[in-house]
């Protein structure tokens, strides 16, 4: 039998101020919208429950676009350095994190950011030998593209001075030759393949609690990349089933499935899109390119702050075709990191010569740097550009000095590519960013910092409808879900994000602030404030 859900505002993402009064689910999807009169004198035989909304606003279900469940758990679990503001807080932590553990563990920290420290700090592997003489350290910079570790991570490594840099990565140096300890993007491997792995209990306390967090924060489900870290495709995999299917933790879980595992899953009979209500299998990961923090993204042009400077191509251009014609032999859709107008450039070339399938969509995974000709050839493809609007705050002013003002114009430009008729959806990368998404909303509204008042590239603000969209029918047109996520209306998912205010009602200052009181999946209530 059916919910009557009344008693609020209910917005249907249909149109822009589109509203009804009530609406009937029954078996977790959305049966018809309408007056609660209505509702009650059509379905007064099948209402069996009624649930007041007591004045708060109900939108469809808030999904974020690109995210790493299993990374955010761990950076609910580990050392977070993502919130400190200064070297000597980030010392004192680690001392303090440290003192108990016995010799030989490894220590592992998250969400260093040498931007929001005065002093810029990137740490020296002899810094961190103070810290921690007896036990391998590892911290990991944000956008985890880059970690800095101290002599006996190195040494554990077997990273040597004169080790050549790995393909699509940097061992950095003194002027002396000596390796500091800082680690660009495909180096970091050196060290994270001599850490012990992660046991499967690990896995499943990890993503039972950033699913909990989620749900929490309004998130009715998300698009995750973790399934090469943890020890294997099929291990992690039995931990997303476990935690979501077996314990019954109800989120609509699209997999990305790395490159590097996609051959596991079709070897144990797993294909693009197969799966159940909450757990299917996404478009093939690839990366094109590292990060802005650590100069790693790849340009066309030198960064403006370091002018031999071009960045990283994980991948050459022919490799990164052959990558996305592997995706095709799998009949699978491709999901590619691209943060520099270069790399961007590269996964343009890579899929207009090898196409998806018919009704298969692409995605470009962040599309910050970009130039004006990238974005009307991205316009003549069915690819999805994934956005996160929380790295406005988190890169500028910062950003402008890497990449030169008079580059800047089509960068983070999110405003540009909406109104270019481009469909984007919208992402943290958490635990890059926060995974709140009224941050997010936010963020790409204001342009700013909660509670600032420096605007960055105002001419890009949206409006919070558009905003909105970004994580509800965004995210559901991303995954090809636009006929039953994303919208309020008949044979919708019944899943809705419902909060104290209305969004569309407040200062826009007030969104961060605004409380969750409820987020429900499939008709059921996995989060009540």
């Amino acid at each position: 039998m059916g919910t009557l859900w009344t008693g609020g505002q209910i917005y249907t993402m249909e149109r822009e101020n589109d509203k009804v009064e009530s609406i009937f689910v029954e078996d977790g999807t959305i049966v018809a919208t309408g007056s609660k009169d209505d509702l009650d004198n059509r379905y007064k035989n099948r209402i069996t429950k009624v649930i007041d909304l007591k004045g708060n606003t109900m939108f469809p279900g808030f999904v974020d676009s690109h995210m790493h469940l299993i990374g955010h758990g761990e950076k609910l679990i580990k050392l977070d350095f993502s919130e400190m503001t200064s070297s000597g807080e980030i010392f004192t932590a680690i001392q303090e994190y440290i003192k108990d553990k016995p010799a030989g563990e490894w220590i592992i920290g998250e969400g260093w950011n040498e931007n929001q420290l005065p002093d810029r700090k990137i740490f020296h592997r002899n810094e961190l030998d103070q810290l921690s003489p007896n036990n391998p350290l590892m911290l990991k910079r944000i956008c985890r593209h880059a970690v800095v570790v101290n002599t006996k991570a190195l040494k554990l490594a077997g990273i040597t001075d004169d080790m050549p840099n790995p393909e699509g990565g940097v061992i950095v140096r003194d002027t002396n030759g000596h390796a500091t300890g800082y680690l660009l993007d495909q180096a970091q491997e050196l060290v994270k393949t001599v850490i012990p792995g992660v046991t499967e209990d690990y896995i499943q306390n990890a993503l039972r609690l950033s699913i909990e967090d989620c749900l929490h924060k309004g998130l009715v489900g998300g698009h995750t990349e973790d399934m090469n870290y943890y020890g294997g495709f099929m291990r992690t995999f039995r931990g997303f089933q476990k935690i979501i299917n077996e314990d019954g933790l109800k989120f609509r879980t699209n997999l990305l499935v790395h490159h590097e595992a996609v051959d596991d899953m079709h070897r144990l009979g797993y294909s693009f899109g197969q799966g159940g209500d909450f757990l299917e299998f996404g478009a093939m990961k690839i990366f094109a390119d590292g990060s802005l923090g650590g100069r790693t993204a790849l340009l066309s042009y030198p960064y403006h702050d370091s002018p031999t400077n071009f960045g990283v191509a994980i991948h050459s251009l022919e490799e990164l075709k052959e990558l996305v014609q592997k995706a095709r032999r799998y009949k699978m859709p491709v999901a590619v990191h691209a943060i520099g107008d270069l790399a961007f450039e590269y996964v343009l070339d890579a899929i207009e010569e090898f196409p998806p399938l018919r009704n298969q969509r692409d995605r470009l995974i962040h599309a910050q740097i970009l130039r004006k000709e990238l974005i009307e050839r991205a316009k003549q493809l069915s690819a999805i550009l994934d956005i996160q609007p929380r790295f406005v705050v988190s890169d500028f002013p910062w950003v402008v000095e890497k990449i030169g003002e008079m580059r800047m114009e089509y960068c983070y430009a999110w405003r540009t590519l909406l109104h270019a008729g481009l469909h984007c959806a919208g992402g943290s990368d958490a635990p890059i960013e926060p995974i709140d998404p009224l941050l997010g909303i936010h963020a790409a509204v204001t342009r700013k910092k909660p509670g600032e008042e420096e605007i960055f590239m105002p001419e890009q603000r949206i409006s919070v409808y558009e905003a909105v969209q970004l994580f509800t029918t965004g995210s559901a047109y991303a995954i090809g879900k636009e006929d039953c996520m994303g919208k309020i209306a008949p044979g919708f998912k019944a899943d809705f994000t419902i909060l104290e205010k209305d969004l569309f009602h407040i200062h826009e200052d007030e969104i961060p602030h605004t409380n969750v009181m409820m987020t429900v999946v499939d008709d059921t209530v996995m989060y009540e404030r």
